[in-house]
């Protein structure tokens, strides 16, 4: 399954559209990331803060000094594998 990847209205945080149904609507957080093993996955890679997720998509929100080129890549991979 291809995930697409589009951006918002914030610099920090990125849509991945899964193209299934995800539940939701729901964050997580560092402090809630134990509920899901998704989560707890997405929120391990260096500089993710939080996960939303709703409908057919996930959105990843990242500290401002974190790189999308270093957490895009990671991010898609769990995606696939959890969604795939």
């Amino acid at each position: 399954m291809a995930i697409g990847i589009d951006r918002t209205p914030n610099p920090n945080a990125l849509k991945f559209t899964v193209g299934s149904a995800v539940g939701g609507p729901t964050t997580f957080t560092a402090a809630n990331a134990d509920d899901s093993p998704l989560a707890a996955e997405l929120l391990a890679i260096p500089g993710v803060v939080s996960m939303f997720l709703t409908a057919d998509f996930v959105t990843l929100t990242k500290d401002g000094a974190a790189s999308w080129d270093d957490i895009q890549g990671r991010a898609v991979a769990a995606l696939e594998s959890h969604f795939g």
